[in-house]
């Protein structure tokens, strides 16, 4: 079956939201998908075939996982190999390399690897299309502590190995002059390439750059952490350890807790919520501008991330294709599976199993413009 403007009616793609209560995520943050249920689409997808293969990011893999399962539930034919162990900047590297279809990435293509693509994709070169919104979560095992509370600048010193022990008075003036029990900080970031490394570190320059002086990117600066492998790594690192903090996409911390932080420079301290992660990405959020036809890359300005509604750490994830693929055939494939997911019925799915916030519908128009130039 072809598909002609399929970005467009992918964001048709089902009548109403679709139903996956099975796939709700357990405690490591793994999703369930034994079974789903769809109501009818508005789009056939039954006569799609076919192996789309992708990999990257960690933050997505939840959605994805669920994506994966609703979209095949349509499209039977159709089988989605999305591997999460890559992270972003792996994800990108195999992508460039010609080994998937499209890169999971929790930042958008740099200069270098923009006019890389060229030669995987050619003239045209690739677009970034924003998939998923979140939020980085302070994550931190303490006993006896379930409420911590953290301002950008006790946060950057801690990760800036500055702040080395949990009874420091700067954490206790973070919450309210209570005083935490003595002991070491274990710090656990990302050892591998790391988009979500790359929207922290963001995050700590612009907001705190007297103290977090590093130059942001997806490779965490400062020796003497415990570094990790992927999102799980630290997630289970911090999980079992004691006294232990690190960083990781919001949908796959499982039960642990996670740290209130400081908004802007106000009093106020904001705890994670989809409409706080919403209302961050409304007042932060630009596009950035050069990129190639139909790039909807975003640019994050966290220091006008200041209502005490908002969470001051939101993450932006992308799905990194070619406008022109080699093989027409895997064109419309993946045309198909992104457009699904980034149609209104695809973002709650991604809102319902991994807890994210929907994109704007203002931007998911974009993109099901931008989806029509690949071919």
């Amino acid at each position: 079956m072809k598909f002609k403007n399929v970005a467009a009616m992918g964001a048709l793609a089902l009548v109403s939201a679709v139903a996956l209560s099975a796939c709700a995520s357990d405690s490591s943050g793994t999703p369930s998908t034994s079974s789903a249920t769809a109501t009818t689409p508005a789009v056939d997808y039954s006569s799609l075939s076919g192996t789309i293969t992708a990999g990257g990011s960690s933050a997505q893999a939840n959605a994805q996982a669920a994506w994966t399962t609703a979209f095949t539930a349509q499209a039977k034919g159709v089988t989605i190999n999305y591997d999460k162990s890559q992270g972003s900047g792996g994800g990108v590297t195999n992508w460039l390399a010609g080994s998937y279809d499209f890169a999971g990435s929790d930042s958008p293509l740099n200069a270098d690897q923009t006019t890389q693509a060229q030669t995987l994709c050619g003239p045209d070169g690739a677009i970034n299309i924003p998939v998923y919104l979140d939020g980085v979560a302070i994550i931190y095992n303490l006993p006896g502590t379930t409420d911590l509370k953290l301002s950008s600048a006790t946060l950057a010193k801690i990760f800036a190995l500055q702040i080395t022990d949990w009874s420091d008075p700067a954490i206790a003036a973070d919450n309210g002059g209570k005083a935490l029990p003595a002991g070491p900080i274990t710090t656990v970031t990302r050892s591998d390439g790391s988009g979500t490394t790359t929207t922290f570190t963001n995050y700590l320059s612009a907001v705190q750059p007297s103290i977090w002086t590093n130059k942001p990117g997806n490779k965490w600066p400062i020796e003497g952490t415990s570094a990790q492998q992927g999102g799980s790594g630290v997630v289970n690192t911090v999980k079992a350890g004691t006294g232990t903090i690190g960083y990781a996409d919001h949908s796959a911390i499982g039960d642990l807790s996670a740290a209130a932080i400081q908004v802007g420079d106000s009093k106020d301290f904001s705890e994670f919520s989809a409409d706080g992660v919403t209302n961050a990405f409304a007042a932060g959020a630009t596009p950035v501008t050069g990129g190639a036809k139909g790039d909807l890359a975003q640019k994050i300005d966290y220091t006008k991330i200041t209502g005490a509604d908002s969470y001051p750490i939101p993450l932006v994830s992308y799905d990194i294709l070619c406008t022109t693929f080699k093989d027409a055939t895997q064109a419309e494939l993946t045309k198909a599976y992104i457009g699904f997911i980034t149609s209104d019925a695809g973002q709650k799915v991604a809102a319902k199993n991994a807890g994210s916030a929907p994109l704007p519908a203002d931007l998911l128009s974009q993109i099901a413009t931008s989806l029509e130039l690949v071919k």
